[in-house]
């Protein structure tokens, strides 16, 4: 079983789907379930999360339709706008939502300050109340840290090695990924092993990131790390085939179970999607 733990659809920003203002895509097009759907086929890809983008807005419309027309190849990371305390009406009944497994949140530079003012203070308690797994995105990671600390029931998982593109343009991949490490110490707190590609400074395998995946790992085992794609983010840097062979063929310190829970299972596990 391979699952990729992330993977972007969407529509075009039109006057009935508007995007967010000023906001820009990873591809100059839509990206689409009927491209998806053959990409997954021809690499052997079984199922995939689908995490919304963010620059369509806190919609998750077409990542369920996605679920409705391929029940059992994809589920849904949801979104929601964790900054308006009024949405936590919604949290009790989340995962009714068939597909629905759980909430990615992405903190891009603009949005930091919600995780130091208490802006998002109320959601952590009630996203640990009911079950709901938590993707997030940005900022330094001892703010999530603080969070994980206290309240050690609610499944945290950090996307893209715990780093952002930020950190990756100001040479601080090493540093970010070593404060991704720390977290490991919490039980409740995995990490996505995504966006490798978009991250190396180095053409196909990557051998320039073996050194920070391998750091993660060795934190975190191969029970709380997730193979992941990010696909259309350095889209043509890859192919689905090489993105997975990168870490089953490349990465000579995964034993063949290793590759078992970090292809697939694990994150299957991780967010009950049974």
């Amino acid at each position: 079983m391979i699952a990729d733990a992330q993977a972007h659809l969407w529509k075009a920003n039109t006057p009935d789907r508007p995007w967010l203002p000023n906001r820009v895509a990873q591809l100059p097009q839509p990206f689409l379930i009927e491209q998806l759907v053959p990409m997954m086929d021809e690499a052997g890809v079984d199922r995939a999360v689908i995490v919304p983008p963010s620059w369509e807005g806190d919609r998750n419309d077409y990542a369920l339709e996605a679920v409705r027309r391929y029940p059992t190849r994809f589920a849904v990371m949801g979104r929601i706008p964790v900054n308006d305390p009024s949405t936590a009406k919604l949290l009790p009944d989340w995962k009714k939502e068939p597909g629905m497994l759980g909430i990615r949140l992405t903190f891009h530079p603009p949005q930091w300050h919600w995780l130091t003012d208490g802006g998002v203070d109320w959601f952590w308690p009630l996203a640990e109340k009911y079950n709901l797994p938590v993707m997030f995105y940005g900022a330094a990671m001892a703010h999530f840290a603080k969070v994980a600390e206290r309240h050690p029931q609610l499944t945290m998982i950090a996307d893209h090695l715990g780093v952002t593109g930020e950190m990756v343009k100001e040479g601080k991949l090493a540093e970010g990924v070593k404060e991704t490490a720390a977290l490991a110490k919490y039980p409740n707190v995995s990490v996505k092993l995504s966006t490798t590609p978009f991250y190396s400074s180095e053409s196909y395998p990557f051998r320039d990131m073996t050194v920070h995946i391998r750091r993660l790992f060795d934190a975190f085992g191969p029970r709380r790390c997730y193979w992941g794609t990010d696909l259309t983010n350095s889209y043509h840097k890859a192919s689905y085939r090489q993105r997975i062979a990168h870490f089953t063929e490349t990465l000579d310190f995964l034993s063949n179970e290793d590759k078992e829970w970090v292809m697939g299972r694990a994150i299957l596990e991780r967010l009950g999607w049974k």
